[in-house]
């Protein structure tokens, strides 16, 4: 099954195309230009690096969050408008999921934690039962690291940006019980995305194209804003 992905949640933006286990193609860009004007010519590119047109491509794979708002908001607009094009089936991927699971031979805890801003982390915890058996120990929540920490009582690989935000804390917290991803796989691939997707689709795990959104866990602070004055 050839499967496209995508991934806008951050700054640095993929797009990739899988066929099977095989990448045919992958384009990674970190960029203060936005995802609005550089993601279609990335996904131009990454087809005609891998022999494809947009018809060629069986299914699409999104990160839905968490991540930026704007990021995600670009990323599932662009996949849900190609989905409505081609009427190819469309499923929407966890961002920490696309993080945790580029480990599948770690034999212990992965927890993927990005840096939520404002002395939170947006993370989950996930372990492998044989390869490529994930199990999600815990869902994606948006929390405050000190406490998270506390529950963590075994072997750890931790990946991600807040990995590096609060390395430290990490440390001191879990000593030798904390491992840590290399920086180069601190973002999402959309490789890994496409891969995830193209599970989901197999199992039938189809998102309704029209019901797809971000999965944002905590409010945008502008809605928290006009919340308050609201009540003010």
């Amino acid at each position: 099954m050839r499967v496209l992905g995508i991934d806008t949640s951050s700054q640095t933006g993929s797009v990739a195309v899988l066929e099977g286990d095989t990448v045919l193609a992958e384009v990674a860009v970190t960029s203060t230009q936005t995802h609005a004007r550089r993601l279609m010519s990335a996904v131009d590119a990454t087809l005609e690096m891998a022999g494809l047109t947009i018809a060629g491509c069986e299914g699409f794979a999104v990160t839905t969050g968490p991540g930026s708002f704007t990021g995600l908001r670009i990323g599932i607009s662009t996949i849900k408008g190609l989905g409505f094009a081609t009427k190819k089936p469309v499923t929407g991927v966890s961002t920490l999921d696309a993080l945790a699971y580029q480990f599948p031979s770690f034999p212990h805890l992965v927890c993927p934690v990005l840096d939520a801003r404002k002395g939170q982390i947006y993370t989950s915890l996930c372990e492998c039962d044989g390869y490529m058996k994930w199990k999600k120990l815990v869902d994606d929540c948006a929390t405050e690291p000190r406490q998270w920490l506390k529950q963590i009582q075994r072997l750890c690989l931790f990946v991600g940006d807040g990995a590096t935000v609060y390395g430290e804390l990490i440390r001191e917290t879990l000593g030798s019980f904390a491992y840590f991803a290399p920086p180069y796989l601190n973002k999402v691939r959309a490789s890994v995305v496409a891969y995830i997707g193209m599970r989901q689709i197999l199992n039938g795990q189809i998102a309704d194209v029209a019901r797809l959104v971000p999965h944002y866990i905590r409010k945008p602070d502008a809605k928290i804003k006009l919340q308050s004055l609201s009540t003010s």
